[in-house]
Protein backbone atom coordinates (compact mmCIF):
# COMPACT_ATOMS: atom_id res chain seq x y z
CA UNK A 1 0.00 0.00 0.00
CA UNK A 2 1.48 3.80 -0.35
CA UNK A 3 2.78 5.20 2.37
CA UNK A 4 0.83 8.94 3.24
CA UNK A 5 4.29 10.33 1.78
CA UNK A 6 4.27 8.33 -1.58
CA UNK A 7 0.73 9.81 -2.29
CA UNK A 8 1.29 13.17 -1.65
CA UNK A 9 4.77 13.05 -3.64
CA UNK A 10 2.62 11.30 -6.28
CA UNK A 11 -0.26 13.58 -6.91
CA UNK A 12 1.01 16.72 -6.29
CA UNK A 13 3.96 16.11 -8.93
CA UNK A 14 0.63 14.88 -11.41
CA UNK A 15 -1.40 18.12 -10.00
CA UNK A 16 1.53 20.50 -10.77
CA UNK A 17 2.34 19.19 -14.01
CA UNK A 18 -1.24 19.26 -15.02
CA UNK A 19 -1.59 22.61 -13.80
CA UNK A 20 1.48 24.05 -15.39
CA UNK A 21 0.50 22.49 -18.82
CA UNK A 22 -3.11 23.31 -18.62
CA UNK A 23 -3.22 26.60 -16.11
CA UNK A 24 -6.41 25.13 -15.27
CA UNK A 25 -7.21 23.82 -11.59
CA UNK A 26 -10.35 22.12 -12.70
CA UNK A 27 -8.43 19.94 -15.44
CA UNK A 28 -5.42 19.42 -12.35
CA UNK A 29 -7.73 18.23 -9.85
CA UNK A 30 -10.11 16.07 -12.72
CA UNK A 31 -7.05 13.91 -13.94
CA UNK A 32 -5.61 14.21 -10.43
CA UNK A 33 -8.69 12.38 -9.39
CA UNK A 34 -8.72 10.02 -12.07
CA UNK A 35 -5.02 8.82 -11.75
CA UNK A 36 -6.47 7.87 -8.12
CA UNK A 37 -9.18 6.09 -9.35
CA UNK A 38 -6.81 3.92 -11.93
CA UNK A 39 -4.33 3.20 -9.25
CA UNK A 40 -7.71 1.70 -6.70
CA UNK A 41 -9.24 -0.05 -9.61
CA UNK A 42 -6.00 -1.70 -11.33
CA UNK A 43 -3.72 -1.70 -8.98
CA UNK A 44 -2.28 -5.33 -7.71
CA UNK A 45 -1.87 -5.58 -3.75
CA UNK A 46 0.59 -7.26 -2.98
CA UNK A 47 1.01 -11.30 -2.33
CA UNK A 48 0.78 -11.91 2.09
CA UNK A 49 3.96 -11.18 3.66
CA UNK A 50 4.61 -14.72 4.89
CA UNK A 51 4.58 -15.64 1.34
CA UNK A 52 6.78 -13.40 0.38
CA UNK A 53 9.25 -14.19 3.09
CA UNK A 54 9.05 -17.71 2.64
CA UNK A 55 10.66 -17.24 -1.30
CA UNK A 56 13.17 -14.27 -0.35
CA UNK A 57 14.28 -15.21 3.19
CA UNK A 58 13.73 -18.98 3.63
CA UNK A 59 14.52 -20.81 5.94
CA UNK A 60 17.16 -22.42 4.31
CA UNK A 61 19.50 -19.53 4.34
CA UNK A 62 20.27 -19.51 8.43
CA UNK A 63 23.84 -20.20 7.37
CA UNK A 64 24.48 -16.70 5.46
CA UNK A 65 22.53 -14.85 7.96
CA UNK A 66 19.05 -14.55 6.58
CA UNK A 67 20.20 -13.47 3.30
CA UNK A 68 20.14 -14.97 -0.12
CA UNK A 69 23.40 -15.77 -2.27
CA UNK A 70 21.57 -16.09 -5.84
CA UNK A 71 23.87 -17.42 -8.92
CA UNK A 72 23.28 -15.13 -11.56
CA UNK A 73 21.89 -16.20 -15.42
CA UNK A 74 22.84 -19.97 -12.88
CA UNK A 75 26.47 -18.53 -12.07
CA UNK A 76 27.45 -17.40 -15.52
CA UNK A 77 31.61 -16.82 -14.52
CA UNK A 78 31.32 -20.79 -12.38
CA UNK A 79 30.01 -22.39 -15.29
CA UNK A 80 28.29 -21.74 -18.75
CA UNK A 81 25.28 -19.20 -17.94
CA UNK A 82 21.48 -20.29 -18.60
CA UNK A 83 22.30 -24.13 -18.16
CA UNK A 84 21.73 -27.37 -16.62
CA UNK A 85 25.28 -27.30 -15.62
CA UNK A 86 25.58 -23.61 -14.31
CA UNK A 87 22.24 -25.00 -11.88
CA UNK A 88 24.35 -27.76 -10.46
CA UNK A 89 27.39 -26.07 -9.80
CA UNK A 90 25.43 -23.31 -8.19
CA UNK A 91 23.96 -25.98 -5.91
CA UNK A 92 27.20 -27.33 -5.17
CA UNK A 93 29.18 -24.33 -4.62
CA UNK A 94 26.64 -23.17 -2.03
CA UNK A 95 24.12 -20.82 -4.23
CA UNK A 96 20.80 -20.54 -2.33
CA UNK A 97 18.92 -19.92 -5.50
CA UNK A 98 19.39 -19.00 -8.82
CA UNK A 99 18.35 -16.26 -11.50
CA UNK A 100 17.24 -17.60 -14.92
CA UNK A 101 16.73 -16.12 -18.06
CA UNK A 102 13.25 -17.08 -19.93
CA UNK A 103 13.28 -17.01 -23.89
CA UNK A 104 11.72 -18.98 -26.54
CA UNK A 105 12.48 -20.50 -29.85
CA UNK A 106 10.92 -19.89 -33.01
CA UNK A 107 8.24 -22.67 -32.13
CA UNK A 108 7.14 -21.29 -28.67
CA UNK A 109 9.05 -23.55 -26.45
CA UNK A 110 10.19 -21.53 -23.18
CA UNK A 111 14.09 -22.17 -22.88
CA UNK A 112 16.62 -20.90 -21.02
CA UNK A 113 18.54 -17.88 -22.83
CA UNK A 114 19.83 -14.30 -21.80
CA UNK A 115 20.23 -12.95 -25.43
CA UNK A 116 17.58 -13.01 -28.87
CA UNK A 117 20.76 -14.62 -30.53
CA UNK A 118 22.89 -17.71 -29.96
CA UNK A 119 26.26 -15.96 -31.04
CA UNK A 120 27.58 -14.83 -27.61
CA UNK A 121 27.31 -17.61 -25.65
CA UNK A 122 26.89 -20.99 -28.38
CA UNK A 123 28.87 -22.09 -31.15
CA UNK A 124 25.37 -21.44 -33.65
CA UNK A 125 24.67 -17.94 -34.91
CA UNK A 126 21.46 -16.46 -35.61
CA UNK A 127 18.41 -14.97 -33.83
CA UNK A 128 16.25 -16.78 -31.26
CA UNK A 129 13.22 -16.02 -34.29
CA UNK A 130 14.62 -17.90 -36.68
CA UNK A 131 15.56 -20.93 -34.72
CA UNK A 132 13.46 -23.92 -33.71
CA UNK A 133 14.00 -26.18 -30.60
CA UNK A 134 15.36 -28.75 -32.51
CA UNK A 135 17.70 -26.80 -34.12
CA UNK A 136 18.41 -25.16 -30.67
CA UNK A 137 19.11 -29.08 -29.47
CA UNK A 138 22.20 -29.28 -32.05
CA UNK A 139 24.49 -26.16 -30.67
CA UNK A 140 27.38 -25.96 -27.68
CA UNK A 141 25.57 -23.71 -24.91
CA UNK A 142 29.35 -24.27 -23.47
CA UNK A 143 31.12 -23.15 -26.76
CA UNK A 144 32.28 -19.45 -25.42
CA UNK A 145 32.66 -20.11 -21.80
CA UNK A 146 36.11 -19.69 -20.20
CA UNK A 147 35.56 -23.41 -18.97
CA UNK A 148 34.37 -24.87 -22.28
CA UNK A 149 36.90 -27.88 -22.12
CA UNK A 150 34.89 -28.79 -18.70
CA UNK A 151 32.07 -28.51 -19.84
CA UNK A 152 31.86 -29.07 -23.73
CA UNK A 153 28.34 -30.54 -25.00
CA UNK A 154 26.52 -28.73 -22.46
CA UNK A 155 23.07 -28.26 -24.51
CA UNK A 156 20.52 -24.93 -23.92
CA UNK A 157 17.76 -26.49 -21.92
CA UNK A 158 13.91 -26.00 -21.54
CA UNK A 159 11.84 -23.92 -18.65
CA UNK A 160 10.57 -27.26 -18.19
CA UNK A 161 14.02 -29.10 -17.21
CA UNK A 162 15.18 -26.16 -15.55
CA UNK A 163 12.39 -25.87 -13.25
CA UNK A 164 12.18 -29.41 -12.08
CA UNK A 165 16.36 -29.42 -11.28
CA UNK A 166 16.04 -26.47 -9.21
CA UNK A 167 13.23 -28.12 -7.22
CA UNK A 168 14.55 -30.81 -7.01
CA UNK A 169 17.98 -29.32 -5.39
CA UNK A 170 15.81 -27.06 -3.29
CA UNK A 171 17.10 -23.94 -4.93
CA UNK A 172 14.80 -20.60 -4.87
CA UNK A 173 14.08 -19.44 -8.51
CA UNK A 174 14.20 -15.60 -9.61
CA UNK A 175 12.60 -15.90 -13.28
CA UNK A 176 14.05 -12.49 -15.17
CA UNK A 177 11.77 -11.94 -17.90
CA UNK A 178 12.91 -9.85 -20.76
CA UNK A 179 9.75 -9.41 -22.85
CA UNK A 180 7.08 -11.51 -24.47
CA UNK A 181 4.75 -10.46 -21.78
CA UNK A 182 2.15 -12.74 -22.98
CA UNK A 183 4.24 -15.77 -23.43
CA UNK A 184 5.97 -15.54 -20.46
CA UNK A 185 2.93 -15.47 -18.92
CA UNK A 186 1.31 -18.14 -19.87
CA UNK A 187 4.39 -20.50 -20.13
CA UNK A 188 5.42 -19.23 -16.17
CA UNK A 189 1.48 -19.55 -15.27
CA UNK A 190 1.72 -23.15 -16.68
CA UNK A 191 4.78 -23.84 -14.14
CA UNK A 192 3.17 -22.76 -11.07
CA UNK A 193 0.01 -24.71 -12.31
CA UNK A 194 1.71 -27.99 -12.52
CA UNK A 195 4.51 -27.59 -9.69
CA UNK A 196 2.72 -25.52 -6.99
CA UNK A 197 5.77 -25.57 -4.81
CA UNK A 198 6.94 -22.78 -6.98
CA UNK A 199 4.23 -20.16 -5.35
CA UNK A 200 6.48 -20.46 -2.12
CA UNK A 201 10.13 -21.26 -4.06
CA UNK A 202 10.24 -18.38 -7.04
CA UNK A 203 9.73 -14.94 -7.94
CA UNK A 204 9.16 -13.62 -11.53
CA UNK A 205 11.32 -10.38 -12.06
CA UNK A 206 11.47 -7.60 -15.43
CA UNK A 207 13.04 -4.26 -16.20
CA UNK A 208 9.40 -4.14 -18.11
CA UNK A 209 6.31 -3.34 -15.90
CA UNK A 210 4.29 -4.46 -18.28
CA UNK A 211 5.95 -8.28 -18.01
CA UNK A 212 5.00 -8.11 -14.41
CA UNK A 213 1.72 -6.41 -14.68
CA UNK A 214 0.34 -9.12 -17.03
CA UNK A 215 2.07 -11.77 -15.15
CA UNK A 216 0.02 -10.74 -12.26
CA UNK A 217 -2.84 -10.80 -14.51
CA UNK A 218 -2.53 -14.29 -15.09
CA UNK A 219 -2.14 -15.23 -11.84
CA UNK A 220 -1.96 -12.71 -8.80
CA UNK A 221 -0.67 -15.47 -6.60
CA UNK A 222 2.89 -15.06 -7.87
CA UNK A 223 5.55 -13.04 -5.94
CA UNK A 224 6.84 -10.61 -8.50
CA UNK A 225 10.02 -7.95 -8.40
CA UNK A 226 10.62 -4.95 -10.58
CA UNK A 227 14.22 -4.74 -11.64
CA UNK A 228 16.20 -1.17 -12.31
CA UNK A 229 18.72 0.34 -12.88
CA UNK A 230 18.80 4.22 -12.29
CA UNK A 231 20.33 6.65 -15.59
CA UNK A 232 19.85 3.19 -18.08
CA UNK A 233 18.11 5.07 -20.67
CA UNK A 234 21.59 7.59 -21.04
CA UNK A 235 24.25 5.83 -19.61
CA UNK A 236 25.85 2.13 -19.98
CA UNK A 237 26.56 0.11 -16.72
CA UNK A 238 29.84 1.68 -16.25
CA UNK A 239 28.73 4.99 -16.78
CA UNK A 240 30.01 5.78 -20.00
CA UNK A 241 27.35 7.82 -22.29
CA UNK A 242 25.00 5.67 -24.39
CA UNK A 243 24.86 8.32 -26.85
CA UNK A 244 27.32 10.37 -28.62
CA UNK A 245 25.31 13.32 -29.11
CA UNK A 246 24.50 15.94 -26.64
CA UNK A 247 20.84 16.73 -27.05
CA UNK A 248 19.68 12.99 -27.39
CA UNK A 249 21.57 12.40 -23.99
CA UNK A 250 20.02 15.51 -22.58
CA UNK A 251 16.85 14.01 -23.57
CA UNK A 252 17.65 10.66 -22.27
CA UNK A 253 18.37 11.93 -19.11
CA UNK A 254 14.78 13.68 -18.83
CA UNK A 255 13.01 10.29 -19.51
CA UNK A 256 15.52 8.75 -16.87
CA UNK A 257 14.36 10.96 -14.04
CA UNK A 258 10.60 10.26 -14.94
CA UNK A 259 11.38 6.71 -15.37
CA UNK A 260 12.55 6.68 -11.86
CA UNK A 261 10.45 8.52 -10.13
CA UNK A 262 7.44 5.84 -11.66
CA UNK A 263 9.14 3.23 -10.25
CA UNK A 264 9.80 4.52 -6.95
CA UNK A 265 6.16 6.47 -6.53
CA UNK A 266 4.12 4.35 -8.76
CA UNK A 267 4.92 1.11 -11.02
CA UNK A 268 5.56 -0.44 -8.00
CA UNK A 269 2.44 -0.06 -5.98
CA UNK A 270 0.32 -0.88 -9.80
CA UNK A 271 1.54 -4.48 -9.78
CA UNK A 272 2.01 -4.89 -6.68
CA UNK A 273 5.39 -6.21 -6.35
CA UNK A 274 7.19 -8.16 -2.95
CA UNK A 275 10.85 -6.60 -4.11
CA UNK A 276 13.39 -4.38 -5.92
CA UNK A 277 16.21 -5.72 -7.72
CA UNK A 278 18.53 -2.56 -7.96
CA UNK A 279 21.86 -2.31 -9.51
CA UNK A 280 24.29 -2.92 -6.47
CA UNK A 281 25.76 0.87 -7.36
CA UNK A 282 22.59 2.33 -5.84
CA UNK A 283 22.38 0.49 -2.46
CA UNK A 284 22.25 1.97 0.87
CA UNK A 285 20.60 1.42 4.27
CA UNK A 286 18.89 4.27 4.22
CA UNK A 287 17.43 3.00 0.96
CA UNK A 288 16.70 -0.16 1.92
CA UNK A 289 15.06 1.42 4.86
CA UNK A 290 12.89 3.37 1.89
CA UNK A 291 11.66 0.19 0.43
CA UNK A 292 11.48 -1.70 3.77
CA UNK A 293 8.87 0.45 5.16
CA UNK A 294 6.65 -0.21 2.28
CA UNK A 295 6.90 -3.79 2.78
CA UNK A 296 9.30 -4.07 -0.33
CA UNK A 297 12.64 -6.53 -0.45
CA UNK A 298 15.55 -4.92 -2.14
CA UNK A 299 17.67 -7.38 -3.87
CA UNK A 300 21.46 -6.17 -5.58
CA UNK A 301 23.15 -7.20 -8.69
CA UNK A 302 25.92 -8.18 -9.45
CA UNK A 303 27.63 -8.45 -6.92
CA UNK A 304 30.88 -10.20 -7.66
CA UNK A 305 33.53 -9.18 -4.98
CA UNK A 306 34.18 -10.94 -1.83
CA UNK A 307 34.64 -7.14 -0.10
CA UNK A 308 30.71 -6.04 -1.70
CA UNK A 309 29.61 -9.61 -0.24
CA UNK A 310 30.33 -9.03 3.03
CA UNK A 311 28.79 -5.61 2.87
CA UNK A 312 25.69 -6.79 1.60
CA UNK A 313 25.35 -9.94 4.08
CA UNK A 314 26.51 -7.86 7.41
CA UNK A 315 25.80 -4.46 6.82
CA UNK A 316 22.61 -4.31 4.54
CA UNK A 317 21.79 -7.51 5.34
CA UNK A 318 19.64 -7.85 2.09
CA UNK A 319 19.83 -10.48 -0.83
CA UNK A 320 22.28 -10.51 -3.76
CA UNK A 321 23.05 -11.66 -7.31
CA UNK A 322 26.52 -13.27 -7.73
CA UNK A 323 28.43 -14.36 -11.05
CA UNK A 324 30.38 -16.38 -8.71
CA UNK A 325 30.10 -18.21 -5.81
CA UNK A 326 33.95 -18.88 -5.43
CA UNK A 327 35.73 -16.41 -6.36
CA UNK A 328 36.07 -12.51 -7.37
CA UNK A 329 35.27 -12.24 -11.06
CA UNK A 330 34.87 -8.87 -13.32
CA UNK A 331 31.99 -6.59 -12.52
CA UNK A 332 28.79 -7.32 -14.34
CA UNK A 333 25.76 -4.43 -15.14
Amino acid sequence: MLQLGDEIALFSVVFAFVLLGTRSPIWSTALTACLYAFLIMFRFPQVPTSQARQVLRPAKNAASGGVSLVAHRGGGHDAPENTMAAIREAHKNGATGVELDLEFTSDGVPILMHDETVDRTTNGSGPLTQLSFSGLGKLDAAAKHRLSDKFQGEKVPTLQEAVEECIKLQLTIYFDVKGHPDEAAAALKEMYQKHPVLYNTSIVCSFEPKVIYRMRQADPEVVTALTHRPWSLSRLGDGTLRFSSLWKHHCMQVLDVILDWAHHHLLWNLCGVSAFLVQKNFISLDYVQYWAQRGVEVVGWTVNTAEEKQYYQEILNVNYITDSLLENCDPHY
